[in-house]
């Protein structure tokens, strides 16, 4: 599976993130091409401030995969990873982030901060950016306006 394929399986778990009144952005991690899992922001429901579409994806890519090194792994969502998702790429080892929308605000790939790339840290991945971003943003505009 490539880049924008996964991401239209991120954009229809933003979606049904977005129907259940969570902010749409969803994620999906691919190992070999094959979706290991797939999830959209769970924030109200849940209660959880963790419940990011990317960190509830990795939690359930590393019990697929039966370990919490998602070597090789890529992360796909719709909208650039905040710090601590960003983090959570980081500390499982992701391969590549591959991401919709910047996030000019809060991002951490790229626009505010560059926690993939840093070569400080332990680790860094390959970070694509904008892949499908009109279509991304276009959900995240759509859900706000229909809010205020």
């Amino acid at each position: 599976m490539d880049d924008a394929a996964a991401m239209q399986l991120a954009l229809e778990q933003a979606r049904a993130a977005g129907a259940r009144g969570e902010v749409p952005v969803g994620a999906v991690v691919l190992r070999d091409g094959e979706v290991i899992a797939a999830r959209g922001n769970d924030r109200e429901a849940s209660g959880d401030p963790t419940g990011h579409a990317e960190v509830l994806a990795i939690r359930d890519a590393a019990e697929a995969v039966g370990s919490w090194r998602l070597d090789g792994c890529t992360l796909v969502v719709t909208l650039e990873p905040c710090p601590m998702c960003a983090g959570a790429a980081v500390q499982a080892r992701m391969a590549r982030v591959v991401y919709g929308a910047a996030d000019l605000r809060g991002g951490a790939m790229l626009s505010l901060f560059n926690i993939g790339g840093d070569p400080r840290l332990h680790h860094m991945l390959e970070i694509v950016d904008g892949v499908e971003a009109e279509a991304c943003a276009a959900l995240l505009t759509d859900f706000f306006e229909a809010r205020r």
